[in-house]
């Protein structure tokens, strides 16, 4: 829609429009009223004297008192007489013009049932009439403001000029009562990027007080929350390493081989779920902002990877730097690309940025999964091995690891088709 596009989109342009639209509007009718009523009148008016005044003259002529007429239009009726003969008048000389000027002194020289021509075509300088006065015309030129009244449009001038002016001050005001929602969005924003956000002030409206305190009332319940969590499964995975010592010193005293073997079996599956735990924890501490390559990121992962069976080519369309954890966001992509080498011998790692942000693609060309496990891998503890070998390093903790620090930082990731083949990681992270 057409209209859709002269709409601001920000909250302040569309209340000005609310405030001042409704102004425009009411100036417009005023104005439509007024030159349709009261100049009408004023008019009719200004003009009626101005003719009344010339049939003075018009009589003092017929009474053979020139003189005497030329000198009372000059002095009291701000008139300049001229007379010329009939046959040196051109009539095309004179513009009527249109308006409600000219129609209301045509309406008012009719009156004085004599021929007549007037020109209204250039007002500031006054009215040019000629009335027929036997074999010669009269030429009266009438002053301006004899027939043009500027304190009639004063009106006009002092509503455009206030309209203005509240435009200026509902502009200020409005200002300051959304100045506060920038800030809630300013620190929304930063607080769903996972950095330390502040308090957000309470000022403004009462709508807009409540809306802080709400915000602020929900930033410490989800800051409680996700400590008690990290503390709840940080607690439970240390408890738990002292029974597996425990357990680790009873199997070595067996002396059934095929016993202590199943027991050490499950001791190092217990044991690798605990360290995804611990890893899933790490990945919830606190760290500091810095300022990070993604490029130097991910080339320190690839440096990391035994490349003897793999082969890993690495595209960097554009050199990306932002603001982020990089403890974090190295393990996000080393639980990536430990997926892709558990599983292929060929990665293509793509960065590129544009206005949305920086994407980071990561392709494979293994077996893949399928379409309808593409968000159920990112759930806790969710693995495609039917027997959960926890041996093999799927804890079901690694990819969700990895959502959670991607989108600490105000990014996401999905999976789709390779065009290797295999799986692709799609990151987008803001710059």
């Amino acid at each position: 829609m057409i209209y859709k596009k002269l709409i601001p989109s920000s909250l302040l342009g569309r209340s000005i429009i609310i405030i001042f639209v409704p102004i425009i509007i009411l100036v417009i009718l005023t104005a439509f009223v007024f030159y349709q009523t009261s100049w009408n009148i004023i008019s009719k008016r200004l003009t009626q004297s101005v003719v009344a005044d010339i049939n003075v003259i018009v009589k003092l002529f017929d009474q053979d008192l020139k003189l005497n007429a030329i000198q009372i239009a000059k002095d009291d009726f701000k008139m300049d007489i001229n007379i010329i003969p009939k046959k040196n008048l051109d009539p095309f000389s004179f513009r009527a013009e249109s308006g409600i000027l000219s129609k209301r002194l045509n309406q008012a020289l009719e009156e004085l049932d004599k021929p007549f021509f007037y020109d209204v075509s250039n007002i500031d300088k006054g009215a040019k009439i000629a009335v027929l006065l036997d074999n010669n015309f009269l030429i009266i030129n009438v002053n301006k403001d004899r027939l043009y009244s500027e304190s009639a449009f004063v009106f006009l001038l002092w509503m455009i000029f206030a309209s203005l002016i509240l435009l200026f001050f509902s502009y200020f005001f409005m200002s300051k009562q959304i100045r506060p929602l920038k800030r809630l969005s300013i620190i929304a924003e930063t607080f769903g990027r996972g950095l330390d956000a502040p308090e957000l002030k309470s000022t403004g409206a009462s709508e807009i007080k409540q809306t802080a305190i709400a915000f602020n009332q929900m930033r410490t319940r989800i800051r409680r929350f996700l400590k008690q969590r990290t503390d709840m499964l940080a607690g439970v995975s240390h408890d738990l390493r002292t029974p597996l010592t425990r357990m680790k010193l009873q199997v070595s005293l067996l002396k059934d081989e095929k016993a202590k073997k199943e027991f050490e079996l499950d001791i190092k599956e217990m044991t690798a779920m605990l360290d995804s735990y611990v890893s899933f924890v790490r990945s919830e501490a606190p760290e500091p902002i810095e300022h990070i390559s993604i490029n130097e990121i991910l080339n320190d992962n690839i440096k990391k990877i035994d490349n003897e069976n793999l082969k890993i080519e690495f595209k960097q369309l554009n050199v990306v730097e932002t603001s982020g954890r990089p403890i974090q966001l190295k393990r996000a992509f080393q639980n990536i690309l430990d997926n892709s080498k558990r599983y292929s011998d060929k990665i293509l790692i793509e960065i590129s940025k544009d206005d949305e942000g920086c994407l980071i693609n990561i392709d494979d060309n293994g077996p893949g999964i399928p379409d309808k496990n593409y968000e159920d891998v990112f759930k806790p503890f969710f693995t495609l091995d039917p027997s959960r070998n926890k041996l093999k390093g799927e804890s079901g903790l690694g990819l969700s690891i990895t959502r959670d620090i991607i989108r600490s930082h105000g990014g996401d990731i999905k999976l789709e088709k390779s065009k290797l083949g295999g799986l692709r990681s799609k990151i987008l992270l803001p710059v």
